[in-house]
């Protein structure tokens, strides 16, 4: 790693992590802090600019940024040298990652990239497993091609990309990863990605999945392209790799995910499937696409609703009030849904102006507000926890407030805790070094049985007559941006009450009603009860009875950008 670098840098210039650098040190850390699973992205090897001892540097027309995206992938057998010390190396140090993740008890994930792959896609390891290579080109669609091919004038229309002829697509020109059929892509489009073909017709929409074969079909009866991804990740496992983030879930016929998170799972039952899926027009599930996938066998499916309700706080004037909604303990989303503040989509919450330029102020209520009120799993980001911050240097697609994915850059609130190795946060400030513990007490709490298998009751509803409760000045409804809750486990009788100030700047000093009813939900029977924090070992319980918790309510005082949770005993 470095600090310092240039825009649009070089690896000698700006740095690059490695696999070895994620040490036994590092690991442990991330296991002390809470976390389970450990979500290794970009590292399948990709198009880049930069070349290796045996791979030379992919053309410019099909790679975007130095480094190249991590979602083009150019070999789905082989890991990205870049992330090796000694690149000829680059597997063994990857599993020897593997290995390491495993000691320190956590799950290794990586990416599953099925929708598209590079345009100079080639592997070298196993080149008998080549995708298109018994394709007809002179059909757009036909079941077992591989790829989709561009039919308009062809042969004699080259394809031209936006940053200039890849040779390769003269003459059998293919559809974009983004369904783009055109001899001429945009530069807002993935024109440095083909799509894959898993033996439907995407431009008839989901209803072209309905006849593909079922998750008992054999080997004989499914699509080319099934077989194909089945051995890939059947190899992947056998490294031991236990889980799958996968990349636009829903541009991938669902009858398909049947078929291979089954296979999947009779080579390992505890499998992880994660799904990268959201509601538009590239889908080809039937209705909406998170009770689809989850249908299908995923054990979680991107939360975005939750995402872009939370951010529309500070982004569009949303009210505290408006975010129940998201929370419906009926709905598949409330235990599949996988929640996060950031990922490599989305921008930082220190970015300005994203976030209503607050993101840092109330990261802490944030990350309750978004992770203490589902059942299902959450993402943290790299860097995430120390508020890691988009001033190191990037290049192609600059300026949106996110770590760039596809240069050559670093995380300098990471490389502080770092430290050469010793990964101590010896070098972090007081404020970032809080800010960690702090996440890391959270994704604790996130155990308790309340939080991991609770039901939720919003209590936002009962205290839009009770004065401060999230009330600005001049305002006649409360609720604006305090935002109150229940999680109560039956099995284990545990309730916690969450309490959430997403103001960063007004101190949400109020009382908060429980009314009888969802006394009765959380099974309180009258009586006088106990709350005790559960992230403040010094702050005195606070008493109260059933009947006034109803009618004079719970005081509390929440500073601006921070949570409660206090266990109702």
């Amino acid at each position: 790693m470095k600090s310092g670098g240039v825009p649009c840098g070089s690896r000698e210039q700006n740095g690059c992590g490695t696999f070895n650098g994620v040490n036994e040190a590092a690991l442990r850390s991330l296991a002390a802090l809470g976390v389970t699973h450990v979500w290794l992205t970009g590292v399948l090897r990709h198009a880049t600019q930069t070349a290796h001892p045996g791979l030379p540097a992919d053309p410019p027309c099909v790679v975007k940024g130095m480094a190249g995206s991590p979602y083009a992938v150019t070999d789905y057998y082989d890991v990205d040298p870049d992330l090796a010390e000694q690149p000829e190396q680059r597997m063994a140090e990857f599993c020897a990652l593997l290995r390491r993740c495993r000691r320190c008890g956590l799950i290794p994930m990586m990416d599953f990239i099925p929708n598209h792959l590079s345009r100079a896609y080639c592997s070298r390891r196993f080149p008998e497993r080549a995708f298109g290579a018994q394709d007809d080109p002179h059909r757009f669609f036909a079941r077992d091609n591989a790829f989709f091919y561009l039919q308009d004038t062809w042969p004699e229309r080259p394809m031209q990309l936006p940053e200039g002829e890849f040779v390769p697509e003269r003459g059998r020109g293919r559809v974009t990863g983004n369904n783009v059929a055109s001899w001429h892509p945009d530069a807002c489009d993935w024109y440095e990605t083909v799509k894959l073909n898993y033996g439907c017709d995407y431009t008839h929409g989901a209803a072209s999945a309905n006849a593909l074969p079922g998750v008992m079909a054999d080997d004989r009866s499914v699509p080319r392209t099934w077989l194909l991804m089945n051995e890939v990740l059947a190899y992947w496992q056998g490294l031991g790799v236990g889980g799958f983030r996968c990349d636009m879930a829903h541009m991938v016929p669902p009858p398909f995910w049947r078929w291979l998170i089954a296979r999947s799972r009779l080579r390992d039952a505890a499998v992880l499937f994660v799904a990268e899926g959201y509601d538009d027009a590239m889908s080809l599930t039937q209705g909406a696409v998170a009770p689809a996938l989850l249908a299908a066998g995923f054990d979680a499916v991107y939360d975005s609703r939750a995402y872009e309700r939370l951010r529309a706080v500070y982004e569009r004037g949303l009210w505290a009030n408006e975010l129940d909604a998201v929370n419906n303990p009926d709905a598949p989303l409330f235990c599949g849904g996988l929640r996060y503040l950031e990922n490599h989509d989305e921008p930082r919450l220190s970015a300005s102006p994203y976030w209503g330029g607050q993101g840092t102020r109330v990261q802490t209520a944030l990350s309750v507000m978004q992770f203490a009120s589902t059942r299902g799993p959450v993402l943290l980001y790299n860097g995430q926890e120390l508020a890691e911050s988009c001033e190191a240097p990037g290049g192609y697609g600059g300026g949106n407030g996110r770590t760039s994915i596809f240069d050559y850059t670093y995380l300098p609130h990471v490389q502080l805790w770092y430290n050469g190795g010793a990964c101590d946060g010896a070098e972090l400030s007081p404020e970032l070094a809080a800010r960690r513990e702090q996440t890391g007490v959270l994704l604790r709490l996130l155990q308790h049985p309340a939080l991991s298998q609770g039901a939720f009751y919003g209590l936002n509803w009962a205290n839009r007559e009770t004065p401060g409760y999230g009330r600005a000045a001049g305002e006649a409804v409360s609720g604006h941006y305090l935002c109150a809750f229940l999680r109560h486990d039956r099995a284990s009788r545990a309730t916690v009450l969450v309490v959430v100030n997403l103001s960063p700047e007004l101190t949400a000093e109020t009382r908060i009603h429980i009314p009888l009813h969802a006394q009765e939900w959380a099974g309180k029977k009258p009586g006088c009860f106990s709350f005790v924090s559960l992230t403040d070992e010094s702050a005195p319980p606070v008493s109260a009875d059933a009947a006034l918790l109803d009618t004079a309510g719970l005081p509390v005082c929440v500073a601006p950008g921070e949570a409660l949770l206090l266990e109702w005993l």
